[in-house]
């Protein structure tokens, strides 16, 4: 019975990819209708599936990535309409037989609304409380470490101001030679007769912010232009003698998971001390020390309907998220 189900759904799924890459031959949609939403896509049935809509579930599909503009004139965008609107037509014939109201789809309804209602506070958190600042204090703090054994050849102009480094900045990446551009503006009069140069250094043993700066320069190439405690600073990484480590683009994608991920965990923990939790080990229903006090009886009261007694369960401080 179970193998006759699964083939059964894909064969639904395979006839829903069919249908939503032969929209010409087998469905007649009605083009932009009076009082039709500019962020409407379609309209099935009297209910809208919004441009948004479309855009998600392409970057769902691995179609596209998160941001990447998507609208009517990207070429997957019909396949992916098409594939929603045979999903809302699907929905809506299932609710008209009724079988959202069974117990089984109430609670497997529920629960999809709490995975989505999850993804909503991530989502907030990474809008929220995953800053720059945050991302670059970590990105630091990762170069540091990656730099640890790093050697690198490099040369710097030092200026009074954010506004005349950037004046110079187009000149160096323009092809000027950078010694001779340090040698006319740079105000360190250490390193200005030499063109800049600092020679050979281990990033980690210079002042803040140099290190994040050089492991974001990959060789050969020019700096935007940073601050220090000695003023406004391009820079120009030569050569390295080791491997270089990640730009901070490259890493953004894992910081973000992480930083993430750290608050969730912070939130499940605090959440847990709070909760009132109530769980089933084998014949035995537990629940947390605090609900077995406020009942006022260290065995617990009975479970309902014949249960056996409640046991008591000590919480586990260092318990972290809980995987589904």
């Amino acid at each position: 019975m179970k193998s006759s189900r699964t083939l059964l759904l894909g064969l639904c799924l395979s006839a829903g990819l069919v249908l939503a890459s032969c929209d010409t031959e087998f469905t007649n949609p009605v083009r932009s209708p009076v009082g039709f939403d500019a962020s409407t896509a379609a309209v099935v049935n009297g209910e809208p599936i919004f441009i948004s809509d479309v855009e998600l579930e392409a970057v769902a599909q691995g179609r596209i990535e998160a941001g990447e503009p998507f609208g009517p004139d990207h070429t997957e965008y019909q396949l992916v309409l098409e594939q929603l609107i045979d999903q809302r037509l699907l929905a809506q014939e299932a609710v008209r037989r009724g079988l959202d109201r069974t117990p089984q789809a109430q609670r497997r309804l529920e629960t999809a609304r709490e995975r989505l209602l999850g993804n909503f506070l991530m989502e907030d958190l990474v809008a929220t409380e995953v800053t720059e600042e945050a991302i670059n204090q970590m990105y630091d703090e990762q170069v540091k470490l990656q730099q640890i054994d790093d050697e690198v050849r490099i040369r710097h102009i030092l200026f009074e101001s954010q506004e005349q480094a950037a004046a110079v900045l187009p000149r160096a990446r323009g092809g000027e030679d950078f010694t001779a551009l340090a040698f006319e503006f740079s105000k360190d009069t250490r390193t200005r007769l030499d063109g800049g140069s600092f020679g050979w250094v281990s990033p980690n043993e210079m002042i803040d912010p140099f290190p994040s700066i050089i492991a974001d320069t990959p060789v050969g190439e020019i700096s935007e232009p940073f601050e220090s405690e000695q003023g406004w600073h391009i820079l120009k990484v030569e050569q390295r003698r080791t491997r270089p480590p990640k730009t901070k683009e490259e890493m953004r994608p894992e910081i973000v998971t992480y930083l993430t991920f750290t608050k969730i965990s912070q939130i499940l923990r605090e959440l847990r001390v709070s909760a009132r939790i109530e769980q089933r080990d084998g014949g035995r229903a537990m629940v947390p020390p605090s609900m077995v006090d406020e009942a006022g009886d260290g065995a617990g009261p009975a479970g309902e309907d014949g249960d056996p007694p409640i046991e008591t369960v000590e919480p586990d401080e260092d318990e972290g998220p809980v995987e589904e």
